[in-house]
């Protein structure tokens, strides 16, 4: 998990504009990381989103999964419907402080990784999803 070098800073530290807070989407549906992919692909189709955020079973975020990854988890050589969510997140996605900047949060993320990051609070809850544009 990624949170630490975003969360250092005091309340009193924050920049004048605003922070992700006031920038980022909401969740969106929660999912436990025990769902195969067959059954991430049905709640993303009757919820009719694009992505899922990912949780174990203290509910603390993960990671995040979209259409285009499950999609292509279904659709490669050695997928079988036993492969569940946890197998296809690592642990190792960035996650970002509600209490930084989106310059801040941008300037963190590995260069050229553009997409979506789940904004999660001090105990991994998820808060919303902030989209990276660099």
């Amino acid at each position: 998990m990624t949170l630490g070098q975003l969360q250092d800073r005091s309340v009193s530290a924050r920049p004048l504009h605003g922070t992700v807070i006031d920038v980022m989407d909401a969740a969106g549906p929660q999912v436990w990381y025990g769902m195969t992919v067959e059954v991430a692909l049905s709640v993303m189709a009757a919820a009719r989103v694009e992505h899922l955020v990912v949780c174990d079973e203290d509910a603390r975020c993960v990671g995040l999964v979209t259409q285009a990854r499950l999609t292509a988890v279904r659709d490669s050589f050695g997928y079988t419907d036993r492969i569940r969510l946890a197998d296809i997140t690592d642990g190792s996605e960035l996650f970002v402080s509600p209490l930084v900047t989106k310059e801040e949060a941008e300037d963190a993320v590995p260069f050229g990784r553009l997409g979506l990051v789940p904004v999660v609070d001090d105990h991994g809850n998820a808060l919303g999803i902030l989209a990276l544009s660099r």
